[in-house]
């Protein structure tokens, strides 16, 4: 059986940086997903990064609260993002910024 497809292109990424001094010392991309379950689309965060040695100053925090005020500019009904199950300190960091361990994330790697 031969299975018609089609692709549709709805979904964008954007990228938020922090800067200093001219420089780029810090960076989120949150994607602007859709899928067929809810008219609005969800945020998705990945790849949060500081400089090492901008570290520890609250880079990354206004970062992800930047992600968190896009999102909801853009319409999104959740935000999500992924971690490694043994990283503590990064889901304590996620969950004093407002965020809730929900499930667990499955991965193939290609």
């Amino acid at each position: 059986m031969e299975l018609n497809t089609s692709i549709v292109r709805d979904s964008y990424a954007l990228k938020i940086t922090a800067h200093e001094d001219g420089k780029q010392v810090g960076r989120q991309y949150l994607y602007i997903l859709r899928n067929d379950l809810h008219k609005e689309p969800f945020g998705l965060l990945e790849d949060l990064y500081v400089e090492e040695d901008y570290r520890k100053r609250g880079i990354g925090s206004e970062l992800v609260k930047k992600a968190i005020a896009e999102a909801k500019a853009q319409g999104c009904y959740k935000l999500i993002l992924t971690s490694r199950d043994s990283n503590s300190r990064l889901h304590a960091f996620y969950e004093r910024l407002g965020f809730a361990k929900w499930g667990s994330e499955f991965r193939i790697d290609l």
